[in-house]
């Protein structure tokens, strides 16, 4: 084993998570019911991505990114993991990592990942193994057993009949993990078949929403303050905590945040604060999924978020945004932090997700649901629609995978694939679903205002000649993505002539008095967006006018300022 070959299977863990995390959201009923342990490990892990070029590096991000319950312990047992750089290292990095894990969480509950942990540290043993085919699936096969029986250690658990969330994320890492470091990636467990119905909840929660928040924090880590914030996270729920050299990272989940933070800020500075709505996210998990004809799924470049995909029961595959020599899933960046540091002069691009993590989200969703439409942004814009075919065509021989080249993107595609997801909740025939998705994508339209030039020629896309003497006379092109690329289809001076083009395609498409569906799409100018959707809901009384983030993958190549209006004519 090289330690280029261990850096690899790494990040292909970290590949497997991302493609699964839509299923351990949908089974995050413990400790609580919101919903968020696989997005909360898709960023705990991000960090995995960039091992082989700075180790020590990647152990302090591992801190500083990781969120939720469920991603700060992982972080905390990677930060131990990592270190190994010889086969004879793996059994006690692993004991230190999960050593590490159970010292950072203030309430040990069995049945979580911490079981898995346990588990892990067992199947490999002390000994140096034999890093080969038959030790990896003797540990898996073993771990196997670990994460079903984590569904009797819990009443949660039991009562809704799944395994934990976070054990089955670091079953899904390490099945990835394992399989990369001993060969090849062809013999991953087939965790539909495996888990079987411990997959699904057995009945709908209907418990009262959750009141507080999920939060997670870093203090500078000031001498002799240890003990008060001891204390003070003592007086709340899932507290995790991780020390550094010079810094505290805390996890907690309270009813009172403003009193949280007054009272920690008192014994440290805070440097980095995030929560979450607990109230919000319990309530959003208990909403009854519609039963669909036909799963969907589609490309996070199409102007969808991850909140809204959810609600749709639609599976996102993400693109990625590369910022400040980090990379991070679109659909899990927020659009303010990217736009201030683009409009700082920090470099940003766009990559597909490997030929890997893609076809796990196929197998993914094929594991889930008995059919499945991808709506694929447009083969002109990325490689996505032929990477999918040629997975199809080696591993769907009963054909539940329908693959659709839309030739849309950004809102054109997110409209589109909100339409379709709708239908297919009206019909029991999955051909009239496809037939819908073909039908409606003439009637997606969307077009795209630059606000600078700059942004355009740095992405290769104008030249730099030619976005000076634009910004210099002051003219901004219009675009629309079409199936044979983004065209440019006019001109304009200012936001007021930008307003004037989109009434015009308005007014030539839709009704005054007709049901239809706009989005107003935004970079970093929400609150301007939102006072021209007051114009247009005036406008257009029937129709149903949402402001919305612009695809990140379309707003790095069109850069701050810009925005969009994408819309769709009722029939």
């Amino acid at each position: 084993m090289t330690d280029a070959d261990f850096c690899n299977a790494l990040v292909t863990g970290v590949e497997r998570v991302t493609a699964w995390s839509g299923l351990l959201d949908r089974i995050n009923v413990f400790p609580i019911a919101d919903g968020d342990t696989g997005r909360n490990l898709v960023l705990s892990l991000v960090p995995l991505r960039g091992v082989a070029t700075d180790r020590q590096r990647t152990v302090r991000d591992l801190m500083l990114s990781a969120r939720g319950n469920s991603g700060n312990i992982a972080a905390r047992f990677f930060d131990a993991f990592i270190r190994a750089d010889a086969p004879g290292k793996i059994p006690d990095a692993i004991k230190r990592g999960r050593d590490q894990a159970w010292q950072a969480v203030g309430d040990p509950q069995p049945g979580t990942m911490l079981t898995f942990f346990d588990g892990l540290v067992e199947a490999v043993g002390p000994e140096p193994p034999t890093i080969d085919r038959a030790w990896a699936r003797d540990i898996i096969d073993r771990l196997v057993e670990v994460v079903r029986g984590t569904t009797a250690m819990q009443p949660r658990l039991r009562e809704s009949g799944v395994v934990d969330a976070g054990a089955l994320g670091m079953f899904l890492y390490f099945d990835g993990f394992l399989n990369a470091l001993t060969g090849g990636t062809a013999d991953l467990c087939s965790v539909a078949s495996v888990f079987g119905d411990r997959l699904r909840l057995r009945q709908p929660l209907h418990d009262a929403p959750e009141s507080g928040y999920c939060v997670d924090m870093i203090l500078s880590r000031h001498e002799g303050a240890e003990k008060e914030i001891s204390d003070l996270c003592g007086e709340d729920e899932s507290v995790v905590v991780i020390r550094d050299e010079n810094l505290v990272k805390i996890h907690l989940h309270t009813r009172d945040r403003d009193l949280v933070r007054s009272r920690i800020g008192a014994v440290g500075d805070i440097i980095r604060w995030s929560d979450d709505d607990l109230g919000e996210q319990t309530a959003a998990f208990q909403k009854s999924r519609v039963s669909r004809a036909i799963h969907v799924m589609t490309d996070a470049a199409g102007s969808m978020t991850r909140e809204q995909a959810q609600a749709l029961d639609v599976t996102l595959l993400d693109s990625y945004i590369t910022l400040g020599g980090s990379s991070l899933p679109e659909s899990s960046l927020p659009p303010e932090i990217l736009y201030e540091a683009m409009g700082k002069g920090a470099p940003a691009s766009t990559s597909q997700a490997s030929v890997f993590e893609r076809h796990q989200f196929y197998q993914s969703a094929l594991g889930l649901y008995g059919k499945v439409l991808y709506l694929c942004v447009g083969s002109v814009f990325t490689g996505n629609y032929d990477t999918a075919l040629r997975w199809k065509a080696d591993h769907d021989p009963d054909d539940r995978l329908v693959v659709m080249d839309t030739g849309c993107a950004a809102g054109r595609l997110g409209l589109l694939s909100t339409m379709t997801a709708g239908f297919a909740g009206r019909t029991d025939d999955p051909d009239e679903v496809v037939a819908f998705a073909k039908g409606a994508v003439a009637r997606c339209r969307e077009y795209l205002f630059v606000d600078r030039l700059q942004y355009l020629a740095a992405g290769g896309r104008l030249s730099k000649t030619g976005a000076f003497f634009g910004d210099m006379l002051h003219m901004k092109p219009v675009i629309s993505p079409q199936a044979d690329g983004a065209k440019k289809v006019g001109m304009v001076r200012n936001r007021r002539d930008q307003k004037s083009f989109a009434f015009k395609q308005l007014a030539g498409a839709l009704k005054p008095d007709s049901p239809s569906l706009i989005w107003l799409e935004y970079t970093d100018n929400r609150e301007w967006l939102e006072g021209f959707g007051e114009e247009v809901k005036k406008k257009y009384p029937e129709a149903e006018v949402t402001v919305k983030p612009l695809s990140l993958t379309t707003g790095v190549h069109m850069g701050p300022g810009a925005w969009g209006i994408a819309f769709f004519a009722v029939e």
